[in-house]
C-alpha cells in the first residue's frame, strides 16, 4: 500500500436481508485531503461509512487505515483509531447541555472524588468553540438550539477527538451560508494539519469547492474516482446517475385558475408579522429567506400545527379555522415538514404502515385492514414514485433519504389534497431524486393542485416557482413574478 494513502478499502460488500448494499467497493484516501463521496441516495454511501466507523461489519473486503489492516468491533474502536464521523441524522440528547454532549463519555473526572469535572469539561468546550469560531454557550441545554447550531456542535464534536480521518456525512443539510463557509475554514485548517476528510454532500457547488478527489458510487457498486479539477458537473451527474440529466428543474407549463388559498394578515407573536398573500390552482408558490426569515412558521400556523395569534386563512374562497392538522386535512391540506426524520417519517414502522397513516380510515371496513387494498395501493405508489424498495413492508428507516421522501410524499397523494405545501422537498436528496420530485410537482400543477414549496436552495426557488414570496425577520417583503426574479432581487428585496 502507497504511503499517499491513510485509508484503503478492497471489495467491501455488505449484504442485509433481501438487499446488497454494497458490491465489491473500492476506495483510496490520499493523507490530507478532501475526498468528496458521491452518488444518489440509495448508491451506498452512508452504509459505506458506518463501516469504516464501525456501526457496520462488511460481509466481505479489507480495511486498511494507516499502513495497517483494520478490524473494528464498534464506534469507540474506530474513534480509538482515529476516525471520528458526523452524522447525517443528528442525534442530540436534547435535556444535557452542549459540554455534556461533547464529552458524553469520556467526561473529564476529578481523580480523587470519580466525580465529573463540569467546570474543566465547560471550559475545554469554550476553548474549542473558540478555536472553531463558533459562537454558542456551552452551558445551553441541546433542546434549547437550533437545527444549524446542533449541526455545528456535531462538528465541533468530531473534531474534538483530534481523529487522523473525518467522515462528514452532509455536514451542511441544516446550516445557513454564512456557517458553510466557517464549516470550510475549519475544513481547511484540519487539512493543513495533515487531515484527511470523506465529505458526503448532493450540492455540487459544495462539492466543487472543497473537495480534492471525488469517488463515485451508484447502486452499490463502485464507479470511479476523479481528481476534482478534471472533472465537471455534467459529467459527474452522469457518473452517478448513468444516464444525462439536461435539466435538474423540470418545470412545465401549467394552467392557472382561481385561487385556493388566500392568507390575509396572518401573525405568531415572535415569529412572523401581518403575512398576506395567495396561491392558485396550478400555481407552484416558492417561498424564499434566510433561516429564521419565518419562512416554516408560517406554513405550520396554516397547517394548524402552531395556530396564529391573528389573521385569516381563505380556501376556496371561505374563511376556515384551523385549529389543527386534523382541520387541514380535513380541507383537503397537505404538509410535508422540514425535517423528514423528526417530523415526518415514523422510522420503526414499514412503508405501507408510514403511508396510509394519514388516512387510514379510507382502508378500514368494519374496524378491519383491508389488507388486499392497501397492497394494492400502496405499490402503485412505490410504482408512481419510484421508489426503491424490495418491498412495502421494508421499515423505513432502511430506505435512502430520498426514498424515504417520496415514501411521506405518497402518504400526502393518497388524501388527493387540493393544497399541497413543500418545506424543503429536496433537501438530503440525490439530483437523481430531485429531478424525479420537480417533475411530479410539475405534474401535480398541471392536475390543478396549488403548491407552496419552501427551499433553502436558491436555484430550485428559482427554477421551480411561477412566482416568488420574499420574506426576512418574519415579515413578508414583497413577490417576484418567475420573469423578474433573479438571485440579485430576491436578496434586494429581502433586505429592503
Amino acid at each position: 500500500m502507497s504511503t499517499n494513502y491513510i485509508l484503503e478499502l478492497e471489495n467491501i460488500t455488505k449484504e442485509f436481508p433481501g438487499v446488497k448494499a454494497l458490491d465489491n467497493i473500492q476506495l483510496k484516501i490520499r493523507k490530507g485531503t478532501v475526498h468528496g463521496l458521491m452518488g444518489e441516495n440509495g448508491a451506498g454511501k452512508s452504509t459505506l461509512m458506518k463501516i469504516i466507523f464501525g456501526i457496520y461489519t462488511p460481509t466481505a473486503g479489507t480495511i486498511k487505515f494507516k499502513g495497517q489492516e483494520l478490524k473494528l468491533s464498534g464506534t469507540k474502536d474506530a474513534l480509538k483509531n482515529g476516525i471520528s464521523m458526523i452524522h447525517q441524522e443528528l442525534s442530540p440528547v436534547p435535556h444535557m447541555t452542549v459540554a455534556e454532549n461533547i464529552y458524553l463519555g469520556r467526561e473529564p473526572m476529578i481523580s480523587k472524588t470519580g466525580w465529573v469535572n463540569s467546570k474543566k469539561m465547560v471550559e475545554d468546550s469554550r476553548e474549542l468553540f473558540e478555536k472553531l469560531e463558533i459562537n454558542i454557550d456551552p452551558n445551553t441545554k441541546m433542546k434549547d438550539l437550533s437545527i444549524a447550531n446542533m449541526q455545528m456542535v456535531e462538528i465541533a464534536t468530531a473534531v474534538s477527538y483530534n481523529a487522523d480521518l473525518i467522515i462528514m456525512d452532509e455536514p451542511t443539510s441544516a446550516i445557513t451560508e454564512k456557517e458553510v463557509e466557517q464549516l470550510f475554514e475549519i475544513i481547511r485548517s484540519l487539512k493543513a494539519k495533515g487531515v484527511s476528510i470523506i465529505y458526503i454532500s448532493h450540492k455540487m457547488d459544495e462539492i466543487f469547492e472543497i473537495c480534492d478527489d471525488l469517488t463515485v458510487f451508484r447502486d452499490g457498486q463502485y464507479i470511479g474516482t476523479k481528481e476534482a479539477k478534471d472533472i465537471d458537473s455534467d459529467t459527474l451527474i452522469q457518473m452517478m446517475v448513468g444516464r444525462e440529466i439536461k435539466q435538474v428543474f423540470h418545470k412545465e407549463e401549467a394552467e392557472i385558475g382561481e385561487v385556493a388559498l388566500a392568507v390575509k394578515n396572518l401573525s405568531r407573536e415572535g415569529k412572523f408579522k401581518d403575512v398576506s398573500f395567495e396561491v392558485r390552482k396550478g400555481e407552484i408558490l416558492g417561498i424564499a429567506g434566510l433561516m429564521g426569515s419565518g419562512r416554516t412558521e408560517v406554513i405550520e400556523s396554516i397547517f394548524g400545527i402552531d395556530p396564529p395569534d391573528s389573521g385569516e386563512i381563505h380556501i376556496h374562497g371561505k374563511k376556515v379555522d384551523m385549529k389543527s392538522p386534523q382541520h387541514a386535512i380535513k380541507h383537503k391540506v397537505a404538509l410535508l415538514t422540514e425535517d423528514r426524520k423528526l417530523t415526518g417519517a415514523f422510522l420503526p414502522i414499514s412503508i405501507r404502515d408510514n403511508m396510509i397513516t394519514s388516512n387510514i380510515n379510507q382502508f378500514l371496513n368494519f374496524g378491519f385492514l383491508k389488507s388486499k387494498q392497501v397492497k394494492e395501493t400502496c405499490n402503485e405508489q412505490v410504482k408512481r414514485l419510484n421508489i426503491k424498495t424490495p418491498h412495502i413492508n421494508q421499515l423505513i428507516m432502511n430506505l435512502s433519504g430520498g426514498n424515504q421522501q417520496k415514501v411521506l410524499l405518497a402518504r400526502w397523494l393518497l388524501n388527493d389534497p387540493d393544497i399541497l405545501i413543500l418545506d424543503e422537498p429536496t433537501r438530503g436528496v440525490d439530483v437523481g431524486a430531485k429531478s424525479e420530485i420537480h417533475k411530479l410537482m410539475s405534474k401535480l400543477a398541471q392536475e390543478g393542485k396549488a403548491i407552496i414549496m419552501i427551499s433553502s436552495e436558491m436555484p430550485e426557488v428559482l427554477g421551480m416557482s411561477d412566482r416568488v414570496m420574499v420574506m426576512h425577520e418574519g415579515k413578508k417583503k414583497g413577490e417576484l413574478s418567475r420573469g423578474e426574479a433573479n438571485q440579485e432581487k430576491v436578496l434586494e428585496v429581502a433586505y429592503s
